[in-house]
């Protein structure tokens, strides 16, 4: 992974290069006070002061050069506005001329991230390196910019390389430095405590076995918070075998379980005063011999008996039963993120993570959160009318609804059935994946909604940076 702390650096007045941030509005003022050579200059490289647009200045000698860059706001520089320049500007130090980097920081370190585990880079390129004299936000900037780049790593990795014992070695890696403890409940030994786990993975390799993932660190006294993440590092579909374009991308299906990782990574990394409860349910939904069928009926941990309207709706079978357990601790917050539905995706497109939660102060502030921190989510409602359509004749509830209508908000009505009702609780049901690229984004894995449930743990519990 990237180290992040040495790309962005305390101003101690080293040298480094200029970057001039301009909007449309400043640009013709700007550009009239600059001399005759940086006008050509300018008006060659066709820089009319846009956002994303960029220009070469010359300075008195011939290495004495610096920056000029278009951005949306000059005033206010969004996360984004340096990502360009930090993916495509020379190698070496950068400051900027006048303001102060601010949320742009967070841009020009996301915007050399790389996943280059399985390739050879032909024409590798030195760090660049943006000088701040906003000091006290290095740290926090590098530790969002981190954990991004753990959401990113994890999702990339082909599910040969990120099975369940993989993802619990991921955990363990988070936990190591935080001094956190780990437990983990695997194969065979989850058919009695968590039956649903179990089913979706037993039919995978024996060295792919599903576990239940738990992370713990804090001083107890603390507010109890549980982050859940849905960690089926491959989903073949099981005997409803998805077609193999549905297939394609099916490495990401534990993005949610990346999240929940990488904002535990977080929590700790900030100190916030909380008693955590990391639960990640690892599984690969395989097809064999005794792979789970359409029509089984499952004993969830809590009781509810579940039939099997659907194996490819494994997900919300996996995070029932790490659900339950969350909510024996009786936590003052539930949060979970799953890869959840297409449905969500249909009607948010790849960008918005549907919100959904059973308390409308805490669905507003998450909202005000991602917009504060250009992370945004959109609330979907739980509303209590599709239940019926999770109706089974022979169970208490079936897994899949029926007649393809409102898919996400049938899979959140599903998840609400393993919350305590006096648990506040939020589910994010994100894509994890960037199908194109922008500045600072490139396309493959994505944290999307992490760093605006973050920004609410951090207003919650007193510690907003």
């Amino acid at each position: 992974m990237t180290n992040f702390a040495d790309l962005l650096k305390a101003d101690n007045q080293q040298p480094a290069r200029s970057i001039h941030l301009l909007d449309a509005r400043s640009h013709d003022a700007w550009l009239a006070a600059q001399p005759a050579p940086v006008r050509a200059v300018v008006a060659a490289q066709k820089f009319r002061g846009k956002a994303g647009e960029q220009a070469i200045l010359p300075g008195a000698g011939a290495d004495d050069w610096s920056v000029v860059a278009g951005v949306a706001n000059s005033d206010a520089p969004g996360p984004w506005c340096l990502a360009r320049l930090a993916e495509t500007l020379p190698e070496g130090s950068y400051r900027l001329a006048e303001g102060s980097v601010g949320a742009a920081g967070l841009g020009w370190l996301t915007g050399q991230y790389r996943f280059d585990r399985y390739r050879k880079d032909d024409a590798p390129t030195g760090p660049r390196i943006l000088l701040t004299g906003d000091v006290a936000r290095i740290e926090q900037t590098v530790q969002i910019a981190s954990a991004v780049a753990l959401v990113r790593d994890l999702v990339n990795m082909p599910a040969a390389d990120m099975g369940p014992p993989d993802l619990e070695a991921a955990v363990e890696a988070v936990a190591r430095p935080f001094g956190a403890t780990v437990s983990v409940t695997r194969g065979d030994a989850l058919e009695q405590g968590y039956p649903m786990i179990h089913a979706v993975g037993r039919a995978a390799d024996k060295g792919f076995a599903p576990r239940l993932i738990e992370l713990t660190w804090g001083d107890p006294a603390h507010p109890r918070l549980a982050l859940v993440g849905k960690g089926i590092c491959f989903d073949s579909g099981g005997l409803d075998i998805k077609p193999s374009s549905a297939m394609r991308l099916m490495k990401k299906d534990m993005g949610g379980a990346a999240h929940a990782l990488a904002l535990a990574q977080l929590v700790m990394d900030a100190r916030l005063p909380v008693r955590l409860h990391l639960l990640i349910a690892a599984a690969e939904n395989a097809i064999g011999g005794n792979a789970f069928r359409p029509g089984d009926i499952l004993r969830s941990r809590q009781g509810l008996s579940v039939e099997i309207g659907n194996t490819d709706a494994e997900g919300r079978l996996v995070l029932g039963d790490a659900l339950t357990r969350a909510g024996e601790d009786k936590p003052a917050l539930i949060i979970d993120f799953a890869t959840l539905t297409g449905a969500a995706r249909v009607a948010l497109g790849p960008d918005l993570p549907a919100l959904f939660a059973n308390d409308d102060d805490l669905a507003a502030d998450m909202a005000a959160a991602g917009s504060e921190v250009d992370d945004p989510v959109w609330r979907l409602p739980l509303w209590d009318g599709y239940a019926d359509m999770l109706k089974s004749d022979v169970a208490d509830i079936n897994n899949a609804g029926e007649g393809g209508f409102a898919g996400a908000i049938t899979a959140a009505l599903f998840l609400k059935r393993f919350v305590p009702d006096d648990t506040p609780w939020l589910h994010l049901d994100t894509f994890a994946w960037r199908p194109s690229s922008r500045p600072g984004r490139p396309k493959g894995g994505e944290a999307l909604g992490l760093r605006a449930v973050f920004r609410l743990l951090q207003q919650r519990y007193g510690r907003a940076g």
